[in-house]
């Protein structure tokens, strides 16, 4: 029974592991609406995070931190920000791509097992989707501002705003809607996992 259950979690993780990759390597991660672009790339992290716990999600995050700065080398897209911070250190471009997004993995996995204690899994799953796009952005810029604040191009892009002020301008609506889609596509995801009896973090 342990290992019919091992298996299941490793073909979830194997599969999540996928389509995050083609995701973030492709433009099938993104969604653009008139002027907005939604990120899809931490869903699978939510999901797995939700399923497999705090180290399933912290591996998935690791992979999806991995891809988004390899875009920085020009590796499964590109990322135009991402080659002058590389340019800037490449050192603190890794830092700040990869450890936000093992982070948030982790925490959305203890979120999960938190809130599963009191709610259902669908409800438990949103809530899951909601804090992986919001501990994404909040830890991606305050990574960005505490690596790079002191360097000419951040300052450029600052330029003389309030530091609140310059987060909510540069992430935008981009990041709520991001947060709308997480929370009830993974919602629905967890909804269906559990419904195969993949989802851990029982009552």
């Amino acid at each position: 029974m342990k290992t019919g259950n091992r298996s299941r979690r490793t073909t979830l993780l194997g599969l999540l592991t996928a389509i995050l990759m083609v995701l973030s390597m492709t433009p099938l991660g993104y969604l653009n609406i008139g002027p907005l672009a939604i990120s899809f790339n931490m869903i699978p992290v939510a999901v797995g995070a939700a399923a497999l716990g705090p180290v399933g999600g912290a591996v998935l995050g690791a992979v999806f931190g991995m891809t988004s700065f390899l875009q920085c080398l020009g590796i499964g897209g590109s990322s135009a920000m991402g080659v002058i911070l590389f340019d800037i250190n490449p050192l603190f471009a890794f830092l700040q791509r990869f450890l936000p997004r093992l982070i948030t993995g982790f925490t959305v996995g203890i979120i999960y097992k938190i809130v599963r204690k009191f709610c259902k899994v669908g409800i438990a799953g949103g809530v899951a989707g909601f804090f992986a796009a919001l501990l994404n952005t909040v830890l991606f810029m305050g990574a960005l501002i505490l690596l790079y604040g002191n360097t000419q191009y951040l300052t450029d892009l600052i330029a003389g705003r309030n530091i609140i002020v310059f987060v909510c301008a540069f992430v935008g609506i981009n990041a709520v809607a991001e947060m709308v889609v997480s929370t009830l596509v993974t919602a629905a995801l967890c909804t269906a996992l559990e419904r195969a009896r993949l989802m851990g973090g029982q009552r």
